[in-house]
């Protein structure tokens, strides 16, 4: 793991990849390929450590000649795929970018990969790793007793989001399976921490509040989701890249489970601490009409990578949060900087000030 192609690398998981990887490992080149859609963004790239070591390249993974040059020009021994359209709400609205990036894309760079280091023998076989980032909602959604998802556990996606992932999974086995490519593959339950894109569920509350805005929860909120810091996701990839075995599944969670509702009011107590308002930010929550097909709970079991791997997550939920709270406070020029970009704001009103109360 030497030189590295990281897809996805200016968005919010990528981002915070690519800066461990440079502040942890003083001999890797990183070569970032993003195509800077809306949760891509330059500023997620500023400050990096050591920047002579990154390489960045807008592009999009759907470019074979431009990714199969960037292989071969850079002699990548290891692809990291993070690029992906990962919002279920968006794939609900335009689904056929879900399917374009995230399967189309997917196969482009499998391709790519097959042809340089497994016909061409750009670098030995032993020598190279195409490790490919999933998400816990392939699984579906779980009992609300049922044991939490395993790496042998039955695909049942919901959303067409988790029905493009789910399908670009199986790509990356087939491609294992039937040419021998050296993969790994990780699943990874909700992301959180420095920036992450403000239509999510946190960085979205965080703002809102801030500016006595409603707090938009879905359905009754009780929704239950496994939550990992992005910084704990981070070492988790790094950790299967340099120990995993190749043709395995790894989960990387944060071993907790809350519900949506819960979690928001951990999320108003912090704010209520940090910067007081004239009433508790809890009076701000507003139910709103639940999305279509809103999966009740998903959970993974960390069991494995924890075993084999020792990798365990160090942030709990208590002490993540209030690093992300910090954070989003020292920083409001990136929050400007992304709240300009074009359609920020409409999206934003036709997600949820369009669907209404919901008692």
């Amino acid at each position: 793991m030497k030189r590295l192609l990281v897809t996805g690398g200016a968005g919010f998981i990528g981002s915070n990849f690519v800066r461990h990887l440079l502040a942890s490992d003083p001999d890797i080149l990183v070569v970032n390929l993003d195509a800077l859609t809306y949760a891509g963004s330059p500023a997620n790239l500023e400050d990096l450590p050591d920047p002579s070591r990154h390489v960045f390249v807008h592009g999009d993974i759907t470019d074979r000649p431009l990714v199969d040059g960037l292989l071969r020009r850079h002699t990548i021994d290891t692809i990291v795929h993070l690029a992906a359209e990962t919002h279920v709400d968006r794939s609900i609205v335009g689904p056929a970018e879900f399917v374009r990036t995230n399967i189309e894309g997917t196969f482009i760079l499998l391709e790519v990969a097959r042809k340089a280091w497994l016909e061409d023998k750009l670098l030995p076989v032993g020598e190279v790793r195409f490790h490919h980032v999933s998400t816990d909602e392939v699984y579906g959604a779980l009992d609300p007793a049922e044991p939490a998802a395993d790496e042998e556990h039955a695909y049942r996606p919901t959303s067409p989001y988790a029905a493009s992932k789910a399908a670009s999974d199986h790509l990356v086995r087939a491609y294992a399976r039937t040419y021998g490519l050296p993969v790994t593959l990780s699943n990874c339950s909700n992301n959180y921490g420095p920036r992450q894109f403000p239509e999510k569920l946190i960085p979205l509350m965080i703002l809102n509040a801030l500016e006595g805005k409603p707090l938009p929860v879905y359905g009754d909120g009780r929704q239950i989701r496994d939550w990992v810091h992005v910084d704990d996701h981070c070492e988790g990839l790094r950790t299967i890249l340099r120990r995993g075995r190749p043709g395995e599944t790894y989960h990387v969670g944060g071993g907790v489970q809350v519900a949506n509702l819960d979690l928001l009011h951990s999320l108003c107590g912090l704010l209520d601490l940090r910067r007081p308002s004239t009433r508790p930010y809890a009076e701000l929550i507003a139910f709103v009409a639940d999305r279509p097909g809103h999966d009740r709970r998903y959970a993974l079991d960390i069991g494995k990578i924890e075993r084999e791997l020792d990798w365990q997550p160090r942030e709990t939920l208590d002490t993540g949060l209030a690093k992300t709270v910090d954070w989003y406070f020292d920083h409001p020029a990136w929050i400007e900087a992304i709240r300009a970009q074009p359609g920020y704001r409409a999206w934003l009103e036709r997600n949820y000030a369009a669907r209404g109360s919901n008692g």
